[in-house]
């Protein structure tokens, strides 16, 4: 019998368990896609062409035999079912609170038309729920996640590129329920697709992996691994980069640190869904935060790259111009918007969401409320970063800032410290819009009050 292989964020034939599951007994598949509107409006012009590249480039590498079809899953995998007559439909699971509805809706739709729901596999390497202490309870603190997590693995990659399959033409289905692959027009610095990430990878793997420990804080060198978009949407499996590290060396050992983070974000949300855009602390909602006119104009400049604090600025300017900001750019400008400009966490994430190629819910939210002191396994909260002081340190010739702030790449700053304009910014750039020693001082307090 015909079955169906819904791809979701797996957009690869390499390592894909589903893949080998749902031809596992000759069956001719049905490759599908559903661009499903609620995400579709929620994601950026950039992730949208993201996705829309790695469709195609997907659809290529089955020979055009990758159906596209849009509306609600649970409206349109039952229907494509009914068009081919499968009685089984298998996917990565999802763990994600969005994603844990949806496929409750969809198994709920497929169960009345005769057809079972079968997620095989995820896109972690451990996925949320197995990493728990003795008594099953899960963890709140990264260190000791870690420790277990190690103890527990994962299985080597899946060998399911060279599984024999019989794709069924997409023409079979009928033409009212096909559409195109997004293609909003967005420029991308990241190529998209499987053969992309794997290549980006190896790449890596070669010169970069090595000194990744050492550079990877650093946003004026090319130290990391741009895999982020990839992991997003699956184009290539953790597993798939696992494999390649030795985690005895100190480059590779601190990557798969970054992936065993990866997943501890998505057992966090898994755990307790409302930490998409609640406090995870919820004492942390007793905090007060600025949300007036001025609050909003503060905003709308921190938006713009337009504070007068050059790091923060480049980093908002990268965001906006490339759908990318770098990571430790990221702890900084999300800092300043929580601790200098006392602004709510929830506003800074979701404009990275609408904004990153790689937004991905449990990385993004509590990645912010780690830096808002909010979250599990949070900085502490009188921990402030310093703009400037992190400029210099991890930018310390100004390059990175001089790459996307042009106000500050001119003759007249050539040779001088652009992360502490001591004659005053030149002109076209603005003053600073607060005094980071003054907020910082109020940050403390509003925190202190909260007990």
């Amino acid at each position: 019998m015909p079955t169906l292989l819904w791809f979701r964020r797996d957009l690869r034939l390499h390592d894909l368990p589903p893949l080998l599951e749902a031809a596992a007994d000759g069956s001719d598949v049905l490759a599908c896609f559903v661009l499903d509107p609620r995400l579709e409006k929620s994601s950026g012009a950039r992730r949208l062409q993201f996705l829309g590249d790695s469709l195609r480039t997907l659809s290529d590498a089955l020979d055009g035999r990758l159906l596209i079809t849009s509306g609600r899953p649970e409206h349109r995998i039952p229907l494509l079912c009914k068009q081919i007559g499968a009685d089984e439909v298998h996917v990565s699971a999802d763990f994600s609170p969005f994603g844990v509805r949806r496929d409750q809706a969809v198994a709920a739709a497929l169960a009345a038309v005769g057809a079972t729901l079968r997620p095989t596999g995820s896109p972690y390497l451990v996925p949320p729920g197995r990493v728990t202490k003795d008594d099953g309870a899960p963890y709140k603190v990264f260190t000791p996640f870690l420790a277990r997590w190690r103890e527990i693995g994962w299985r080597g990659p899946a060998q399911s590129s060279t599984a024999p399959v019989n794709w069924i033409d997409p023409a079979a289905v009928a033409s009212t329920l096909r559409v195109d692959a997004p293609d909003p027009g967005a420029d991308l610095d990241l190529e998209a697709g499987e053969a992309a990430a794997l290549a980006q990878w190896a790449d890596f793997v070669d010169d970069g992996l090595a000194q990744y420990a050492e550079d990877r804080n650093r946003p004026d060198k090319a130290g990391t691994s741009r895999m982020s978009a990839h992991l997003k949407f699956g184009t290539i499996h953790p597993r798939t980069m696992a494999a390649d590290l030795n985690v005895r060396a100190i480059g590779p050992g601190a990557y798969l640190r970054e992936l065993a983070f990866r997943d501890f974000y998505a057992a966090v949300l898994n755990q307790w869904p409302d930490s998409a855009w609640w406090n995870w602390n919820r004492k942390f909602d007793a905090i007060e935060v600025d949300t007036g006119p001025d609050a909003r104009r503060a905003f709308e400049a921190w938006k713009d790259g337009r504070t007068g604090f050059p790091i923060v600025d480049a980093g908002m300017r990268q965001l906006r111009e490339s759908g990318f900001v770098h990571n430790r750019v990221r702890m900084i400008v999300a800092s300043f918007l929580v601790k200098d400009l006392h602004l709510p966490w929830q506003w800074g994430a979701k404009w990275f969401l609408e904004q990153l190629v790689d937004g991905d819910m449990a990385n993004n939210q509590h990645g912010w409320q780690w830096c808002a002191g909010s979250g599990t396994d949070a900085a502490p909260y009188f921990r402030v970063f310093n703009p400037t002081t992190q400029g210099q340190k991890f930018d310390p010739n100004g390059d990175y800032v001089r790459r996307w702030v042009p106000e500050l790449a001119g003759p007249e700053t050539a040779g001088v410290d652009v992360h502490r304009l001591k004659g005053g910014p030149p002109p076209g750039y603005p003053e600073p819009i607060v005094d980071h020693a003054t907020e910082r001082a109020e940050a403390l307090r509003r925190y202190g009050q909260i007990g």
